[in-house]
């Protein structure tokens, strides 16, 4: 039988945060394992039942919801984070996704579109409502308005540019894990976060980026 997916709510509205909880919890294929009510329980909670998707809240007292899936991720790579909030101002969406992120919805979407994100999420791929469409395409076409950094790739992660470095070069997943000893999972869950950072329509979009970049030149 496959083990259904543990999903952490992290949200600071007590009457949202049961309500998130009695929706998933009658369903076969996902077990909530915990409930945070701020930033800080959410990585606490996180650290110790190790979910495989937690649903992140970005306004909450202690620490907010950007700060907390840095650390959530930074700890826990494999696991999917999901951001559910109220805003959907483009500074928002891009700090969520740079944060590592892998789906943003807003608190309207209904508990189909929200069941089917943690099912994405969780496999590994990524999930945005429809009304974030036009509004994720202008935050990837303008970028962060701030002047270019000298690191390449500056919206990737240290472990998302050393991945697609390797990427690069033709490695498939299976051999980029085994190199720096992490497990498919991770590799593919950092792929997929990279090819939507990069707008790389797939892995040879973003290989052909890289290069051109200057990765993937090894011996």
């Amino acid at each position: 039988m496959t083990e259904p997916i543990t999903v952490l709510i992290a949200d600071d509205h007590p009457i949202y945060r049961d309500g998130l909880a009695s929706l998933l919890e009658p369903l076969p294929d996902i077990e909530v394992v915990g409930r945070a009510a701020d930033g800080i329980e959410a990585v606490e909670q996180a650290r110790e039942s190790r979910p495989d998707v937690v649903i992140m809240d970005l306004q909450m007292p202690r620490l907010n919801g950007i700060e907390a899936t840095r650390q959530v991720l930074a700890e826990l790579p494999e696991t999917g984070v999901l951001v559910i909030t109220m805003g959907e101002d483009e500074s928002t969406v891009f700090s969520a996704i740079t944060a590592g992120a892998r789906g943003y919805l807003l608190k309207g979407a209904d508990a189909d579109e929200l069941v089917q994100a943690i099912r994405t999420v969780h496999g590994g791929g990524v999930v945005f409502g429809a009304s974030l469409a036009q509004r994720i395409a202008r935050v990837f076409a303008a970028g962060p308005a701030t002047a270019a950094p000298p690191a390449v790739f500056p919206e990737l992660t240290e472990r998302e540019r050393e991945i697609l470095d390797l990427v690069a070069t033709g490695l498939p997943n299976g051999e980029i894990a085994t190199q720096l000893y992490l497990s498919p999972k991770t590799v593919r869950n950092n792929v997929s976060a990279i090819l939507m950072k990069l707008r790389a329509r797939d892995r040879s979009a973003a290989i052909v980026a890289a290069r051109e970049a200057g990765l993937g030149r090894r011996p």
